[in-house]
């Protein structure tokens, strides 16, 4: 039973970085939807960055916690064990943890909630610590895939043993943290404003426009299919010569040599004209909204696929790689087209037949939208997060 409040449960969030990734927009549209008279939420960024100043907006309290940069900007291809453990960077996390710990035994927190591998390890840590229950939120794949074998392996033991409950995005993502079954674990989407499910709605796709526009949104790196995107591009503008593909995002931690080799893509396939890649956008409605097909190309199974869920909540048809989370979100040929990962052909096919059909465009997108505000909104996460809050809580 969950304790009886006397005060807002008062959460430390935790996140490592401060550039506005999947789990970053989730984090900060979070602390906007709490019921403020149930949790006070409080962040914690280990740098500074774009979050930093949305919550400042926000009004949501925040600071700045800077951690040696040789940790915030390790990728996770080099989080390997005997990198951790090089002399100069094991002695910078445990002092990252030590003065974290030392931090929060200063704080009157209820809760902390990690919301990045990094934080979860670093934040989990120091909360022991500082006997502090402790929230994991799993935004990635804990697969060889997509880390080291020898951190999925550490990754999954922690799991078990240091965060009181652990959240997961999507159900795919939870089974990769092989949990026993008597661990506390939930699965709770990260869920769409919901306004963006309410009237006024943006103009439905294919109707009519002089130029149709196709996008796929998201940090360019490879497994996020950029190029996969591009040769289904070039077999779509063999029939319709007009339509314009965009890509949207920028290059982040390390991924600009593959930004280069995309472009280098568009000009061998003499794309030039039809492809655009316009970085990354504040504004993700009104992006989106300017869409008629949004297209989901990731080559290996997605922990979640937020951008999915947006471009559903809008009304836009879909097009995605069917694998992780992607699967739980879309209904197939219900409110979108799945196809197989890797597949530029089927990709390619998919999109053929809803620029074709405009009106199986329109009822998708229209049925999209109806999915997402029936199971999918923010308000019905927040809500959720908040329940395991008062039940973990020390009071």
């Amino acid at each position: 039973m969950p304790s009886i409040q006397k005060h807002p449960c008062r959460v430390l969030f935790i996140d490592h970085t401060a550039q506005l990734g999947g789990g970053e927009v989730a984090l900060l549209r979070l602390t906007q939807a709490f019921d403020r008279s149930r949790v006070a939420p409080h962040v914690l960024l280990f740098s500074d960055g774009p979050l930093h100043t949305k919550l400042e907006q926000a009004q949501v309290p925040v600071e700045l916690f800077e951690l040696n940069t040789q940790i915030v900007d390790m990728r996770r291809e080099a989080s390997r064990p005997r990198s951790l453990l090089q002399p100069n960077r094991l002695g910078a996390v445990l002092s990252a943890i030590g003065r974290l710990a030392r931090f929060l035994r200063t704080k009157p927190f209820d809760v902390v909630h990690t919301n990045s591998l990094k934080a979860d390890l670093i934040g989990g840590f120091a909360a022991r610590l500082a006997h502090i229950p402790l929230v994991w939120h799993v935004h990635d794949r804990i697969e060889a895939d997509y880390l080291p074998k020898n951190t999925v392996r550490i990754l999954r033991l922690l799991a078990r043993t240091l965060p009181t409950f652990v959240v997961a995005n999507s159900a795919a993502t939870l089974q990769t943290l092989h949990l026993p079954k008597q661990k506390p674990s939930d699965v709770i989407y990260c869920g769409i404003p919901d306004d963006w499910v309410q009237p006024p709605y943006p103009p439905p796709p294919l109707c009519g426009k002089s130029q149709v526009r196709i996008g796929l949104m998201g940090r360019i790196t490879k497994w996020k299919g950029q190029h996969i995107y591009l040769a289904a591009a070039a077999k779509v503008l063999q029939r319709y010569p007009q339509t314009q593909f965009e890509i949207i995002g920028s290059a982040l931690f390390g991924d600009q040599p593959y930004f280069v080799e995309l472009q280098s893509e568009v000009a061998r396939l003499q794309l030039d004209e039809r492809v655009v890649f316009r970085g990354f956008q504040e504004d993700t409605k009104a992006v989106l909204s300017d869409l008629d097909i949004l297209v989901h190309a990731s080559i290996i199974p997605e922990p979640l696929g937020q951008v999915v869920l947006e471009g559903m909540a809008l009304g836009r048809a879909v097009v995605a790689t069917a694998g992780g989370g992607v699967l739980e979100v879309v209904v197939p040929n219900q409110t979108g087209l799945l196809v197989p990962m890797g597949d530029a052909e089927a990709m390619a096919e998919a999109i053929l037949c809803l620029l074709s059909d405009p009106s199986l465009a329109q009822t998708m997108g229209e049925q999209a939208r109806h999915h997402v505000g029936e199971h999918f909104t923010m308000s019905a996460m927040a809500e959720r997060v908040t329940a395991i809050y008062e039940t973990v809580a020390v009071r």
